[in-house]
C-alpha cells in the first residue's frame, strides 16, 4: 500500500509541477519596465482551469503526503 502512495505521491507532484511552470503572470518582466497592462489581470479559459488544476493537485498532494506519513 505505501508503494502505490509514493508512486502516486510522484506522479502528483510532476503535474503539478507542470502546471505551475506552464502559467502566465502578466507580462512577465516586461511589466515591471513600464510595460503594458496592469499589474494583475484576469484569468480566463486555458489559465482559469491551470489555476484550478494546480490548486486540486496541490491539495491532492498534501492529502497523499500525509497519508504517507500515517500508514506505516
Amino acid at each position: 500500500m505505501k508503494q502505490y502512495l509514493l508512486i502516486s505521491q510522484i506522479i502528483v507532484a510532476i503535474i503539478l509541477t507542470a502546471l505551475i511552470m506552464l502559467q502566465q503572470r502578466g507580462a512577465a518582466l516586461g511589466s515591471s519596465f513600464g510595460g503594458e497592462g496592469g499589474f494583475y489581470s484576469a484569468r480566463r479559459g486555458m489559465q482559469k482551469k491551470m489555476l484550478w488544476g494546480s490548486i486540486a493537485f496541490g491539495i491532492v498532494f498534501i492529502i497523499l503526503a500525509i497519508l504517507n506519513l500515517a500508514i506505516k
